[in-house]
């Protein structure tokens, strides 16, 4: 079993910077896209980073120049450097790990992490 543990959230002030990470604990063998969604009160989970196995990397225009995702494989996490933060970046923020491999031929189609909340002040 594989579970996604996050950490790093936290209050901040508009201007400033957090790092988030998310680590895969468990039994695997290899994770293909690992991504960043958040969700905001009211609303719907919206998708805004994404790192594939080969380090592609794909932005929302809402963070572009403004986050950074990166990706350790041999560790197995996904980290997101958040800067020049805006009240409107306050959000829950949760990681997903896509076709997690426990072997070659099997896999788990999909895996959340538990959410982390990030709150950006004025």
């Amino acid at each position: 079993q594989v579970t996604l543990v996050e950490s790093g959230g936290g209050l901040v002030q508009a201007g400033g910077s957090l790092t988030l990470s998310c680590e895969a604990w468990g039994n695997i063998f290899r994770i293909n896209d690992m991504s960043w969604y958040r969700q905001a009160p009211g609303k719907e989970r919206e998708l805004f980073a994404s790192v594939s196995s080969s380090n592609s990397r794909n932005y929302h225009d809402s963070v572009k120049g403004r986050f950074t995702i990166s990706r350790d494989n041999a560790k197995n996490t996904v980290s997101l450097q958040m800067n020049s933060l805006k009240p409107e970046d306050t959000a829950v923020y949760y990681c997903r790990a896509d076709k997690v491999y426990y072997n070659r031929n099997h896999y788990a189609q999909s895996l959340w992490g538990q959410g982390t909340q990030v709150t950006v002040s004025t």
